[in-house]
């Protein structure tokens, strides 16, 4: 039980993770392990005192938790970054913030990836505020929002740098 001015921060591992967090906003669980050398135990434990702490939070991505310094980013902003940290998303948003519009077999072609596939993503990448889809007859076009284009180049730059 924590006592009356004791800090999460007492402990150089949990400040580090904290710390690590911080500089890797939507890093996976396994990220943070293996990054600072840490036993899964170990993280457990100290992501636990730190979510209680109220100093981080984090957002399911499938089958894996993301983590975020807590009060940084809204939830959407949390999903977008998180999407942005699977290779194939990142392949997609490059393609369109390089093409202005372009057709989903020339998007499937371009990021090299089955049209099913394509498919897939673009339903939890129309989530975001940044994919936008016109269907014209049986085509299907994809193009980005452009009053968003700068924010996505803003979550693209932090996990670029962080990578």
């Amino acid at each position: 039980m924590r006592t009356i001015g004791e800090s999460p921060f007492n402990n150089s591992t949990r400040t580090e993770i904290y710390d690590f967090i911080n500089a890797n906003p939507g890093i996976q669980f396994r990220g943070i392990c293996s990054s600072l050398g840490i036993s899964v135990g170990l993280a457990q434990y100290h992501l636990g005192v730190l979510v209680k702490a109220g100093l981080v939070s984090f957002i399911r991505d499938g089958r894996y938790k993301r983590y975020f310094e807590s009060k940084k980013f809204s939830r959407k902003e949390m999903v977008t970054i998180s999407l942005m940290r699977h290779k194939t998303v990142k392949r997609i948003f490059d393609a369109l913030l390089d093409k202005k519009r372009v057709s989903h077999g020339q998007l499937a072609c371009e990021v090299s990836i089955t049209s099913q596939a394509l498919t897939w993503q673009m339903k939890s990448l129309r989530k975001t505020e940044f994919v936008l889809q016109a269907n014209e007859g049986l085509r299907t076009f994809y193009s980005l929002d452009e009053a968003s284009a700068p924010n996505l180049k803003k979550y693209m730059a932090l996990v670029e740098e962080k990578a």
